[in-house]
């Protein structure tokens, strides 16, 4: 099998038409779709996503920060949405990376769960919640690499960057992993 680095690629492009297992939405707690990327999820997906969200909400109450549920993805071409919740930066002294380490995380073990080989992510809580990117792309490419080194039954993991500044960000990061 190739090494966890080999497994992780970067690129820039829309989420919503990845033709993969699982995506990952960087949703809000109440998993209600907002802006941004959870937005653009919702809309794309149609209203499967939002009913099965409702469910969710009546049974847990939401989804915890540094958590993750999953869902059908509509009529995205994915089958399913990992919906997981970032961390709001305030000063990287409220527990921010250990909480964005985990959403990747928490992400991939409930991507495992449902046999999803194929899962792709954004850039977690570097939006409106204001991670800053440098770190953010650190973080999302270690948990991820840790994750991979020790479940070979994913079989790849795209970090789908929105813009060219994520995208180079987490492309250095993922060359000085592959360095490690």
């Amino acid at each position: 099998m190739k090494k966890a680095t080999d497994r992780i690629r970067a690129l820039q492009g829309d989420i919503t038409r990845m033709q993969v297992d699982a995506i990952v939405n960087a949703a809000n707690n109440s998993l209600m779709g907002d802006g941004g990327v959870d937005g653009a999820i919702h809309r794309a997906g149609g209203p499967a996503i939002l009913d099965e969200c409702r469910k969710i909400v009546a049974r847990q109450g939401g989804c915890p920060t540094g958590e993750a549920v999953i869902t059908t993805a509509g009529r995205m071409p994915s089958r399913n949405v990992i919906h997981t919740v970032g961390p709001v930066w305030r000063d990287g002294l409220h527990r921010e990376d250990k909480l964005l380490a985990s959403c990747y995380a928490r992400s991939l073990q409930l991507a495992l769960d449902h046999g999803c080989k194929t899962v792709a992510f954004p850039n977690i809580s570097t939006g409106i919640y204001g991670f800053p990117k440098a770190r953010a792309a650190r973080i999302a490419v270690e948990a991820v690499t840790a994750f991979l080194n020790k479940h070979e039954e994913i079989q790849e993991v795209s970090l789908v960057c929105f813009d060219e500044e994520n995208l180079q960000l987490v492309a250095e990061e993922l060359k000085l992993q592959a360095q490690r």
